[in-house]
């Protein structure tokens, strides 16, 4: 499935019914009067989360919707049927926003979670509704009110549990598709990786929801590279894995170089709570691993885990500690 975070799309909610101008004419009824009804009320526009997406990518091939308009009134005192609401599911974690691309409508992080973004007009009045003692015969009726319409975007943030960061070719997706049954591509050039993707990791009977996005450069927050735009979607993440190549000469630049470009794009993301993990220590003599974890370890002022993702060395270490981040303060 193709991946799509953004869309904008137009919505109309339905224009209310017509009320009808109408009178009695039967026969043996001596003062007929007016018998003209109210138009039904249009359908509204209402976004719901849904648990089974989580792309965008079906606002890319439809872009417009819109409700369905009430029904006229009759005569004999028949009010038109209100038009059904449409109803547009979108992932959880959607966001929508208005046309300016600034206003936030609403945030849809839980499923189920309903917006309505367009209301539908009112009916008209028919007729009967406007007799009185003094007007017995009105000949008045009104047209339905026009429903609301506009452009809206809609901004997709992953919801995940554990967001995976590095440089490109840190080894995000091969540590991705060993702890879980995702199927990221996988290759030895940069930029494999193009779009986020999610697996579910298990861990001593714990699940564990993570986030691969595409390798940061330094300059990201300025456009290099894909740029920062996938980091929103480790912005609701509990945690992070900041995973950090083993064979590069120099590992304590690359570490330094996520989290200047973190700092840039704020949203609370440096003050996640993180594991550094020096990944494809597989590739390393023993003697590397120690000394480049000893050095990566006095710049990040914490432990560093060693892990391989291709040789499943260090991960279930890595998945224990992240877990603990995860669902802490939790019983």
């Amino acid at each position: 499935m193709k991946f799509l975070d953004e869309a904008k799309i137009y919505i109309k909610a339905g224009d209310g019914g017509n009320g009808a101008c109408s009178f009695r004419h039967e026969k043996f009824l001596e003062f007929g009067g007016p018998d003209g009804g109210n138009g039904g009320d249009g359908g509204d526009v209402v976004f719901v989360a849904a648990d089974n997406l989580n792309t965008l990518i079906d606002f890319r091939y439809q872009q417009h919707f819109k409700a369905q308009r009430g029904f006229n009134g009759a005569g004999r005192n028949c009010t038109g049927a209100s038009g059904e609401d449409l109803m547009i599911k979108v992932p959880t974690g959607t966001q929508i926003i208005a046309e300016d691309n600034q206003t936030v409508l609403a945030d849809l992080t839980k499923v189920g979670e309903t917006f309505v973004a367009a209301h539908g007009g009112k009916g008209g009045r028919g007729n009967d509704s406007y007799k009185s003692s003094t007007n017995q015969a009105p000949r008045q009726a009104d047209e339905g009110t026009p429903g609301e319409e506009c452009w809206v975007w809609l901004k997709l943030k992953l919801i995940a549990d554990v967001g995976l960061l590095g440089l490109p070719n840190a080894g995000k997706s091969t540590f991705l598709s060993v702890v879980s049954r995702a199927q990221p591509k996988i290759a030895d050039y940069p930029f494999t990786t193009v779009y986020p993707n999610l697996g579910m990791a298990h861990i001593d009977e714990a699940q564990i929801l993570i986030a691969d996005i595409p390798g940061l450069i330094e300059g990201a927050s300025e456009g290099v590279g894909l740029g920062v735009r996938f980091l929103k979607h480790i912005e609701r993440c509990r945690a992070l894995i900041h995973l950090i190549d083993g064979t590069a000469e120099d590992v304590v630049t690359p570490y330094k170089t996520i989290r200047k470009e973190l700092q840039k794009y704020g949203a609370g993301l440096l003050n996640k709570p993180e594991a550094v993990v020096l990944n494809k220590i597989d590739a390393l003599l023993p003697e590397e691993v120690k000394s480049k974890t000893k050095k990566l370890e006095k710049a990040v002022g914490k432990p560093v885990f060693t892990m391989s993702g291709v040789a499943h060395t260090g991960v279930k270490e890595v998945l224990r500690f992240v877990r603990k981040l995860v669902y802490q303060g939790e019983n």
